[in-house]
């Protein structure tokens, strides 16, 4: 088994996206009311608005809210007895209520509390808007879901009374008991899915976060808008116009970056692709201002603690390297380009510079934070230690002699062979390490003098990182715990060492910019990476110091990109395509604007337009054009992914320092040979 570029591992078992995708699945099934005269569509709130938004416009139908509670029994208020519905209409759950002996006070209480939310909800959604008249018309109504179907049966007495022609009850997903229930009541049931065995509503979807107020009052003034003659995507889209910032090369002007870092620590960099050179040079450009106007310290990047190390000495005027380029020069593991490019190189050549003129303790340092350097990083901690104590050199050139037979691969052959029991396993010994250097960590210091603090930390690190691989690699081919999550668990803890490691040198809390792709650093649980049980290291951040970091995004819709066909593949130009329908790339590709800004902390309707799940392009060190829906995209909510956004429209491909004969002539287009 090779190592896949698992920033496009994209499937999920739920049965919907979201309510809106469960919306659009449900008005397809109610195709032979489109059109048709005196039709209202009504979705009950909340969670059912979304889904009866798409349907209302897919039909061409008006939409309206119908308000509907549970009454939750008191003490066990995951247990509905019953719901309460406008107009007073109460529909109680007689098995609950004699089951538990609820007396009649203790139900009139709770159901004149719940009365005073549907008031308040009413005046909220509706802002003095009058309901709709439902006499004579044919009623859809719509929820996101049913389990019991208490909510829907008092629902249905409440549109009884409004004296509608046709009731027609359409849900994305019920028990088939609950659908053969209502289909007794109403003209017709329609049930999208009817899983078995049925858990819960919100097993069915992937996203099943709870609707608030303010998308329920968009929804309804969206859709009245489209009633009137304005279409819905252009009213997202007069959004999105109104609230963006230009960006020039995907750079925003200084006041509003600073703006959007205030006083975070730690400010975190996407990318959407490994391989496109605007989101290199544009994120180099933010750091230098960040460096020089704000006082951030470091750059932690998706790399090998040791490539990166030989950087930071460059960097900083420690290491043997004369040229940016020599310091590079450690990056061989493939995809060597990611860090061995023009724009990586011209970054390192300007800190180099920029440090030239600071004292030692100011000077900025180039860090990182992967943990693929098993090897590389057990040979730097026993070279550091036949400095400072040869005999525990020795000890730790006996424990690391475990790998010896996997030497070469970065340890594949080592987990393939310790997962399935067909090797030895060198977990013990490699923590006995970690632990014994930790343990030695003031006697090495002071033997070494100034420069003992780091030179320690790096050895340190590097133990860390061969703990962290042997896991890694183990637990690849095991199957017991999630890779990806060993993975960036490894890159928070190695970001937070390093953010307590230069905050003790310098004396107060270190700032820290982190350069690593979309899909780690875009908190996973707006994503469907948290459906699947995974984190990231922007979750991670964002749960360690939520006040104090900054996540930033790019995308981008269409352009070239410097990707492999397959891992370990030589780098090629590759085309890629413009973004698919119902994505993120594709909407800001409508706004019309070359490269901008959207701050979503200080832009809310734009923030609340892209809290729906839209698709997201996600192109790693791999593409593969010919599978980029299953390869390339996933489901997001981008302003709870991120707390700003850049999109560059065009992009072209990063420049490799070893330019490739493929590299150098591209991909054929599409429509080769018309093309000139």
């Amino acid at each position: 088994m090779r190592l896949r570029d698992r920033e496009a591992r994209l499937m999920t078992d739920r049965l919907f996206s979201d309510r809106r995708d469960a919306g659009r699945v449900l008005a397809g099934l109610l195709g032979h009311y489109r059109g048709l005269p005196g039709v209202v569509v009504l979705g009950l709130s909340r969670g059912g608005v979304p889904v009866a938004y798409e349907v209302a416009t897919a039909l061409g139908h008006p939409l309206d809210v119908l308000l509907v509670r549970k009454l939750r029994t008191p003490g066990r208020e995951e247990l509905a007895m019953g719901a309460i519905a406008g107009g007073g209409v109460i529909v109680l759950d007689e098995d609950v209520v004699r089951g538990l002996g609820l007396q009649s006070d203790t139900i009139r209480q709770v159901a004149e509390r719940e009365a005073r939310e549907l008031a308040r909800r009413e005046r909220a959604y509706r802002g003095g808007t009058p309901a709709a008249d439902l006499s004579g018309k044919t009623v859809i109504m719509v929820d996101d879901g049913l389990a019991t179907g208490a909510s829907m049966r008092a629902a249905v007495r409440a549109v009884r009374q409004r004296k509608p022609a046709r009731i027609v009850v359409a849900v994305p997903a019920a028990p088939e008991s609950t659908c053969q229930e209502l289909s007794a009541l109403v003209d017709e049931a329609v049930c999208a899915t009817t899983p078995t065995p049925f858990f819960s509503v919100g097993e069915s979807y992937w996203n099943f976060t709870q609707t608030a107020d303010e998308e329920v009052r968009r929804l309804l003034r969206t859709a009245a808008s489209a009633r009137a003659g304005a279409s819905p995507a252009r009213t997202d889209l007069a959004i999105l116009r109104s609230e963006l910032v230009p960006a020039q090369d995907g750079v925003p002007p200084d006041e509003v970056l600073f703006d959007i870092v205030g006083d975070a620590r730690f400010v975190l960099i996407g990318e959407a692709s490994h391989g496109t050179h605007e989101f290199y040079a544009a994120r180099a450009r933010m750091t230098r201002r960040l460096i020089e106007e704000k006082g951030f310290v470091a750059v932690a990047v998706e790399a090998d603690w040791p490539d990166a190390y030989r950087v930071n000495r460059y960097v900083r005027g420690r290491g043997d390297d004369a040229t940016a380029e020599e310091a590079l020069r450690g990056f061989q593991r493939f995809p060597a380009w990611m860090w061995r490019n023009a724009d990586v190189l011209e970054f390192a050549g300007w800190l180099r510079e920029h440090n030239e003129r600071l004292g030692e303790r100011a000077r900025a340092g180039f860090y990182g934070l992967d943990l693929y350097s098993l090897h590389r990083s057990a040979g730097e901690v026993v070279a550091y230690l036949e400095k400072v104590d040869p005999g525990a050199a020795e000890r730790a050139r006996g424990r690391y002699s475990c790998f010896d037979h996997s030497d070469g691969d970065d340890g594949q052959a080592y987990g393939f062979a310790a997962a399935f029991g067909a090797g030895e396993s060198c977990e013990r010994r490699v923590i006995d390490q970690l632990v014994d250097l930790q343990r030695n960590a003031l006697r090495y210091q002071r033997a070494q003098g100034l420069l003992g603090e780091d030179d320690f930390f790096h050895a340190e690190r590097n133990a860390a990182v061969v703990a962290a691989a042997e896991r890694y690699y183990r637990t690849m081919f095991g199957g017991r715990v999630s890779s990806w999550n060993l993975r960036d668990r490894h890159m928070a803890d190695t970001l937070f060492a390093l953010a307590e490691h230069l905050g003790w040198q310098c004396g107060e809390p270190a700032r820290i910019v982190v350069w690593a792709h979309n899909s780690h650093l875009g908190d996973a649980r707006a994503t469907e990476m948290g459906a699947r049980g995974e984190l990231n290291l922007g979750r991670l951040v964002r749960e360690h110091t939520p006040e104090d970091c900054r996540l930033i995004g790019f995308t981008t819709y269409t352009g070239t990109v410097t990707a492999a066909d397959d891992w370990g593949r030589p780098a090629e130009r590759k085309n890629v395509r413009p973004a698919l329908p119902d994505s993120v790339e594709e909407l800001f590709h409508e706004v019309g604007h070359k490269e901008f800004l959207v701050d979503f902390a200080h832009s809310a309707d734009a923030a609340d337009v892209l809290r729906r799940a839209l698709l997201e392009r996600a192109i790693g060190v791999v593409y593969r054009p010919g599978t980029e829906r299953q390869s390339h995209y996933f489901q997001t909510r981008l302003s709870d992914q991120f707390d700003a956004v850049i999109h560059i429209d065009e992009t072209g491909a990063l420049e490799p320092l070893e330019r490739t004969a493929r590299w150098e002539r591209g991909e054929v287009p599409e429509t080769y040979p018309v093309a000139v």
